[in-house]
């Protein structure tokens, strides 16, 4: 086996509740526009298939982390998310058995450049600058889980103020449609999380920003933007 010209980055893991174990992340796949409000907060209102983007692994900020506020913008801005985390995988799986894959559940915040990606879209270029960027996934710890997914309530608040409140319940796409959709399009594998979409409300924030989010049943996350 030939030798690394210089070391490997270690590997992304999230904590898992209850467990020594963590989980070991490959790689991060976010749904946009997935709750019907949101479509229409954004400028759409249809039920178009769901569409994907992808941030990198290290993207990830774990539990306890603070969140650097990044370069190139002056609009950054939050959308709580419920995340899918897979013990398992395959390529163009039914819909009827998504749910086989999935190891458990975690809270998410997918973090957005919002000025760099109307920028984009205004061009028709792609978002990676807008969504990939470093710390831009904050994550809880994963739930381990078994049975229906998450249907409750889905709230984020900053400096103590409300400003996202909805229920899992109210996604487009369910939990199920969204992995197997996601499976058409790549393998997928152990290892893989999917942010599911935000609900409305999402806003900006500025550095000191306290930030605290929640899904009902499977945990919460709270960091400061720094």
């Amino acid at each position: 086996m030939s030798a690394f010209l210089f070391d490997p980055p270690a590997v992304v893991t999230v904590p898992v509740e209850g467990r020594a174990e963590v989980f070991p992340v490959r790689r991060i796949l976010c749904v946009g526009r997935n709750y019907a409000a949101h479509r229409r907060e954004m400028g759409g209102d249809d039920r178009d298939p769901p569409f994907f983007f992808a941030k990198p692994a290290d993207a990830i900020v774990p539990p306890g982390g603070d969140v650097a506020y990044p370069p190139k913008t002056a609009n950054l801005h939050h959308e709580i998310e419920l995340v899918v985390a897979l013990k398992a995988g395959g390529e163009d799986v039914p819909v009827e058995q998504a749910l086989d894959l999935i190891f458990g559940y975690a809270v998410g915040v997918d973090m957005t450049r919002r000025d760099l990606q109307n920028a984009a879209k205004d061009k028709g270029q792609p978002w990676d600058a807008s969504k990939g960027f470093d710390q831009s996934a904050p994550i809880s710890a994963i739930k381990p889980w078994t049975g229906a997914p998450p249907q409750g309530r889905i709230t984020l608040s900053v400096n103590g103020q409300v400003r996202q409140d909805a229920t899992v319940a109210d996604m487009i796409w369910a939990t199920a449609e969204i992995v197997s959709e996601a499976s058409k399009l790549w393998t997928l594998a152990a290892g893989d999380l999917i942010y599911t979409g935000t609900p409305e409300g999402v806003g900006p924030l500025v550095r000191g920003d306290a930030v605290t989010g929640e899904v009902e049943g499977v945990g919460a996350l709270s960091f400061k933007v720094v």
